[in-house]
């Protein structure tokens, strides 16, 4: 099946997914906020014809939130799935993106679906589902979050095979803005070099390096018409940081990309 949603491949990352697909494996994606995670899911979703469940985690999420819960009508109680039972059943991708943020209670319901038995328990209705052969459990995660109270337990962590991402090489990522938004490769060169550049500051608090998501995001806008200095102050500098002392170097840094001779040169 020809994918509709678009994704350069990094490295392997394609075959391995499409070998743990077929050995019901369960996958685990590591990698920094906007650097692919969600769409490479997406885009394996459509290859292999599967359709994705994607829950955003946080800390309020239930177990109920994934399995389901009863619910009542005019006509009484019903039970209705949650997006984990529903993968399970119709044999789809169920995706758990950023899944240390879920409680410690939410994740444990994980554990017989990520090992030999692949069942999902439901206590409430007093049901053992089999997964359906095409089910596959797929989590992330972003490692620079991580901290003793937001870790992945190793005993979730080791029923998973595991993938890297980090941010597209120089080239990658000049090919993927081009495609995300129709820019000329001048202008999305020069993106991307800013974007490594702020990438490589080391002096400077902040939590989070600008992503690929970020770099699309100001190559929209300056397609659009937007100015180009305007358009990366926005998508970047804004979107990094609060403290007015981090932002006045960031926006210096633009300001060499956009504002000198810099880009005219290139």
């Amino acid at each position: 099946m020809t994918s509709s949603c678009y994704y350069l491949p990094q490295n392997n990352e394609i075959e391995l997914f499409c070998y743990a697909a077929e050995l019901q494996l369960p996958v685990l994606i590591k990698g920094p906020t906007g650097c692919g995670k969600t769409r490479f899911v997406e885009h394996m979703g459509e290859k292999l014809n599967r359709p994705v469940y994607t829950v955003a985690c946080h800390d309020d999420l239930t177990a109920a939130d994934l399995i389901g819960r009863h619910l009542i009508n005019s006509e009484g109680t019903y039970w209705q799935d949650g997006p984990l039972t529903r993968a399970v059943r119709e044999g789809g991708i169920c995706y758990l993106d950023e899944v240390v943020e879920a409680r410690k209670d939410t994740t444990v319901v994980l554990h017989p679906l990520a090992d030999y038995r692949r069942v999902l328990p439901l206590d409430r209705t007093g049901e053992t589902i089999q997964a359906h052969k095409n089910f596959m459990l797929v989590v992330s995660y972003n490692p620079g979050y991580q901290n003793l109270l937001k870790g992945m337990k190793p005993s979730t962590r080791q029923r998973f095979i595991s993938l890297q991402f980090n941010y597209p090489e120089e080239q990658q990522e000049t090919e993927i803005i081009m495609a995300e938004t129709g820019i000329d490769s001048k202008t999305a060169r020069h993106l991307v070099r800013l974007g490594k550049e702020i990438r490589r500051l080391k002096d400077h608090d902040l939590q989070e390096m600008v992503s690929t998501r970020l770099l699309v995001y100001a190559a929209l806008l300056i397609e659009k018409g937007f100015p180009k200095r305007d358009a990366c102050v926005h998508c970047l500098a804004e979107s990094l940081t609060d403290d007015a002392e981090t932002f006045q170097s960031l926006v210096q840094l633009i300001n060499l990309h956009f504002l000198s001779g810099k880009e005219q040169a290139a």
